[in-house]
């Protein structure tokens, strides 16, 4: 009996979704629970499972289709076989030969709409690819292959002397590739211009000694992984932490802004940048000022792990009343963070490196790391940016002061 699958129920903010990926094509066998296929909207991927064992009978939305919320995908069919190929009928000997060249030209052609859509946007001839899916169909990574391991092509023959002079052209391959934007990446684009064409941005800058912080955390990091179950002591939750201090001070950083109305929010939820194969995600830790060092930390290295893996949903990206994003961990000195609206400020971190500073008339080799507070100057003065951000940098050069509220 055939079911209809149909897309995941959207949030209201969630207009519509696309279809990204198909993991199972028309005729092969499922297991309860088993990923079928990715749907991409401007927030999230999210995934539809098999309802249950048996076998996807047809795709009614193909990949790059728009869907909307609880729109029919595909059909299944519960407890059915994957289709088999027909048995071979025995051939006179004289047809022996043809055979195999028949079958070839049968599997060629057995291409699933990933692989045709790569087939395309790359001239490709399928005859030229050797397939490894089901019944010798061609598959997308069967293309990604053969895009790999594609022989250059071969030279052009001599021109005879009278023909024309050639081009003026560099020398060797000058390729191009044109790849539609995810939506995921378009919504991205889309916000961050929003933010800076629509805010009044500026951003303040300071720096911090980390050895107090380096030096606590080395004393302490194997008793803390110990006591916590293999959670690690990282710098984020300080980070984490001394910013919630300071937004409990500072209430403007930690609002927003609603229209012509300024909403100050009387708990902390920071999101944390994490960056993914999709692009970059926020996701959110919720009462920051509830949360031990070891709980930030614990469920930081969760949302890396489910954003590596497309897993993160789209309660965990909502809302948010500050943000820390950490270009540091990808080698950047100094940035000028962009606002996530409807926040009105954001944190950004940055590589540590030793420098000489001046420390009580001497010179002494420091681990330094600079700091940029980006805010809208509509709803945070700039005396209030300032003090904000010094107030992040004394609670790290002396790290007892969060944990004594001083």
């Amino acid at each position: 009996m055939s079911t209809e699958i149909k897309a995941p129920t959207f949030p209201e903010s969630v207009a519509d979704g696309t279809v990204a990926t198909w993991h199972k094509q028309p005729g092969e066998a499922c297991s309860a629970d088993e990923l079928i296929v990715d749907i991409e909207t401007d927030k999230v991927v999210l995934e539809v499972v098999a309802p249950a064992d048996g076998v996807l009978k047809e795709i009614v939305k193909g990949e790059g289709d728009t869907v909307l919320s609880e729109e029919v995908i595909a059909t299944f069919e519960a407890g059915a076989a994957a289709e088999a190929p027909p048995p071979a009928a025995s051939a006179p000997a004289t047809e022996t030969a043809a055979a195999p060249a028949a079958e070839v030209t049968t599997d060629a052609d057995k291409i699933g709409p990933a692989a045709r859509k790569l087939i395309d946007e790359n001239g490709l001839d399928a005859s030229q690819i050797k397939g490894t899916g089901k019944n010798g169909g061609i598959t997308k990574e069967d293309v990604q292959n053969f895009l790999k391991n594609k022989p250059a092509a071969a030279p052009a023959a001599a021109a005879p002397a009278a023909a024309a002079p050639a081009l003026n052209v560099p020398v060797g391959e000058r390729t191009e590739k044109r790849v539609p934007m995810t939506r995921l990446r378009a919504t991205i684009a889309k916000r961050l211009v929003e933010a800076q064409q629509n805010a009044a941005m500026l951003t303040t800058y300071n720096e911090v000694n980390m050895k107090p912080v380096m030096e606590l955390r080395k004393q302490y990091k194997d008793l803390f992984e110990k006591v916590h179950g293999g959670t690690r002591l990282g710098f984020m939750s300080f980070f984490v932490k001394a910013a919630t201090e300071a937004l409990k001070r500072f209430p403007a950083v930690n609002a927003s802004i609603d229209g012509n109305d300024m909403v100050y929010h009387g708990y902390q939820d920071i999101g944390v940048a994490v960056s993914t194969d999709r692009g970059l995600m926020v996701p959110v830790l919720r009462d920051t000022d509830s949360m031990s060092l070891a709980e930030v930390e614990g469920t930081i290295a969760d949302f890396g792990k489910r954003g590596r893996e497309g897993k993160l949903g789209m309660d965990d990206m909502q809302g948010g009343t500050f943000t820390i994003t950490n270009g540091g961990v990808f080698g950047s000195l100094m940035s000028t963070p962009i606002l996530n609206p409807p926040q009105t400020a954001i944190l950004g971190m940055h590589k540590i490196q030793e420098r000489p500073m001046a420390v009580n008339g001497q010179v002494e080799i420091l681990p330094m790391m600079y700091l940029a507070l980006s805010y809208d100057h509509r709803m945070i003065d700039g005396k209030e940016a300032v003090q904000f951000l010094v107030t992040i940098k004394d609670l790290l050069e002396d790290p007892a002061r969060m944990l004594l509220d001083v």
